[in-house]
């Protein structure tokens, strides 16, 4: 793993060698059994299917199958997960009342062309020994994924990475996230007011404002986490590589009329 003295190779060289964030070194994981591990995994797959399910109805759920576990272990699944149910905006993390909120942008807007809104969220990807998150930039118009990062915790610092990784190949009008305190951090909202972009966030509540991710994270659990067992960060990191790869370049979507978003994002795109 990383070996602080190394002469030839300093810590953020070695972190990005294990395909880990700077703050991952730092990060001392709370140990999980496999039990419980089996349960977060569970409930991730339960509430991609019926994100509608509140901790009552989970716990019911769970209950059915053998797990014995009630509301208030529901409720403390979910926050690890950072869930919640659907008529609550599902979530990674708790605002921070000292951050800047902006109000959402979206409400009737005619989305008409490609980097007219981005937008992006977190979501929680299971491995047999444990879990990580994704993050991803996805331009509303296109479905075009533009540029995602994993990381073993839910520090802000690769919500920031990636933002001004893909800000260096161009900009958008809006763009758009939830109230987490990755988004609404100084780090993260000050490259975006640098770059004269709008901020947008979602309405507290509301479930759809973000909704174009939310099908993203669906169709990523379902036709690339749920179908292989990933061990390692670095498998992970291979397979959803190939997977947005597949999902940019090859599927087609119904709703862009069996385009691929790459087809519609680049199209006449000099």
């Amino acid at each position: 793993m990383v070996e602080p003295e190394n002469p030839l190779l300093g810590i953020n060289r070695q972190c990005e060698l294990l395909d880990i964030s700077r703050s991952g070194y730092y990060y001392e994981p709370k140990p999980i059994t496999q039990a419980g591990l089996q349960l977060l995994n569970r409930a991730d797959e339960i509430y991609t299917k019926y994100p509608f399910y509140g901790a009552r109805r989970m716990a019911c759920c769970l209950q059915r199958e053998g797990y014995q576990i009630g509301r208030k272990k529901v409720r403390s699944v979910y926050e690890t997960l950072g869930l919640e149910a659907i008529y609550q905006k599902p979530k990674l993390s708790r605002s921070n009342p000292e951050h800047t909120k902006y109000p959402y942008l979206l409400d009737n807007l005619e989305i008409i062309q490609r980097d007219q809104v981005w937008s992006t969220d977190i979501t929680y990807i299971r491995l047999c020994g444990g879990y990580i998150y994704l993050m991803a930039i996805i331009d509303w118009f296109s479905r075009y994924v533009l540029d995602w990062e994993i990381s073993i915790t839910l520090e802000a610092d690769f919500c920031v990475e990636t933002l001004s990784r893909v800000l260096r190949g161009g900009v958008c009008e809006i763009f758009n996230t939830d109230q987490g305190t990755q988004f609404t951090c100084h780090d993260f909202t000050n490259i975006l007011l640098q770059n004269k972009i709008k901020i947008s966030m979602d309405g507290k509540g509301r479930c759809l404002d973000n909704i174009f991710v939310e099908r993203l994270w669906r169709s990523v659990k379902y036709e690339c986490i749920y179908i292989v067992s990933l061990q390692t960060v670095k498998e992970a990191r291979e397979a959803i590589k190939k997977y947005f790869t597949f999902y940019n370049y090859e599927r087609p979507h119904q709703a862009l009329k069996y385009k691929t978003p790459a087809e519609i994002y680049f199209a006449d795109k000099k």
